[in-house]
């Protein structure tokens, strides 16, 4: 315990943290909001056994449109599903589709993985890219597959879980891999995972669960088999249709000729990588292990630990938060925002929602046009995209039965 409030004190002070709670107006009880009088309703509904959604409305007054950014008014509408892990049968994964490339609804990732509930999860590409709109900007780790490695930003935290469990470790994960000449020896390393490589010079694995088609461009590119042999190469242009279970490394600038320099036209790689906490201690990879990137942390040890910070990011928006309570029940909270019926919430008020859940660590998922809770059949909350359609999103938070 003493470590990891180091660990965040660490954090705070490396990011400008304000390790303070928001004034809260709000009497004992309700959500730290707005104004004092606000009423507020709370409506719990048991989904299965250890399963339950609370909707938490705070404010009935409708937001003027040029207010939802400063009111203290409201309202807001708050879903939480709290999950106990010990008397719930089923599994928490997070869950991509059909592949890491493509996006989908939460509701359609919810069906495909046959689960119960779920919401969106981590950042993701989105607009940057019409050929792999779905591809997390940061970790993702699907049934103990690394299929998206983390990244240095400070400002990215990412959540690893035992979905079985429930267990959760939240911070930065560290990383780093290489590919090795089986026959030689001889290594190249590895930038990232299921990402195009940047111009500049970069060299990337590229897995079987990234889709029908690799990342196009200038560069070199190997294509391996499931044994991890070379079966073609390309050392001019990148981008070329997989078969099932097929991987490719592609390469950009120097690294190009690095890479043909370890494989040549024929061998096999091995693909080494390191997985360890903000500790330097491994991550053991196991089918139940799953993780999500998201972007600043919320609460630590039961402290608030939300970075200070101005502009749209910062502002009122929907939020996803991700956490756990003191007894280690898993808490899948959204907040609807930036509507006349749902204001949002900053980043501070959002850490202050979390805490007041009993939330002891928790952090910020992707937000605004993508905070859904939703089951197969659609949304239970109130998307803020055009007609509240849900919006595609690239992976999920799914409890499967």
């Amino acid at each position: 315990m003493l470590r990891h409030r180091l660990y965040a004190a660490t954090v705070a002070t490396a990011l400008g943290l304000a390790i303070t709670v928001p004034t809260s107006h709000a009497t004992p009880g309700q959500l730290p909001l707005g104004a004092a009088n606000l009423s507020e309703t709370r409506t719990t509904t048991t989904l299965a056994a250890g399963i339950t959604r609370t909707r938490i409305v705070r404010g009935t007054t409708p937001a003027s449109p040029d207010e939802i950014n400063t009111t203290d008014q409201g309202p807001w509408v708050v879903n939480e599903v709290l999950i106990d892990p010990v008397k719930a049968k089923g599994r928490l994964e997070a869950t991509y589709g059909p592949d890491l490339a493509r996006t989908e609804t939460v509701s359609d990732l919810v069906g495909f993985a046959g689960g119960l509930i779920g919401t969106n999860a981590s950042f993701f590409t989105f607009t940057a890219s019409k050929d792999y709109p779905g591809d997390p900007v940061g970790l993702g780790l699907y049934g103990g597959k690394l299929l998206s490695n983390p990244t240095t930003d400070p400002a990215e935290q990412d959540v690893v879980f035992d979905g079985q469990t429930g267990k959760m470790l939240f911070g930065k994960v560290q990383w780093a891999a290489k590919a090795v000449n089986a026959r030689t020896g001889d290594s190249i390393d590895i930038d990232a995972v299921d990402h195009p490589p940047s111009a500049t010079g970069e060299t990337d694995w590229i897995t079987p669960d990234f889709g029908s088609r690799t990342p196009s461009g200038p560069g070199a590119e190997i294509v391996l088999d499931k044994r991890g042999c070379i079966v073609r190469s390309n050392w001019t242009t990148r981008g070329t249709a997989l078969a099932t279970g097929q991987s490719s490394v592609q390469a950009t600038g120097a690294d190009a000729t690095a890479l043909q320099t370890v494989t040549g036209a024929a061998g096999c790689l091995s693909f080494r990588q390191s997985v360890t906490d903000a500790f330097g201690q491994r991550i053991p990879l196991t089918k139940k292990t799953f993780g999500v990137n998201g972007r600043y942390r919320l609460t630590a040890d039961g402290q608030v630990v939300a970075p200070p910070g101005t502009g749209s990011f910062f502002d009122r928006n929907p939020r996803t938060i991700f956490g756990r309570t003191a007894d280690g029940k898993i808490a899948l909270v959204t907040i609807d925002g930036r509507m006349a019926s749902s204001v949002g919430t900053t980043v501070a008020e959002s850490a202050a929602v979390a805490k007041s859940l009993g939330l002891v660590d928790a952090v910020n998922l992707d937000g605004g046009g993508s905070t859904t809770l939703a089951t197969a059949s659609g949304p239970l909350n109130t998307p803020s995209g055009a007609a509240n359609a849900e919006r595609l999103v690239g992976d999920a938070l799914v409890w499967v039965p």
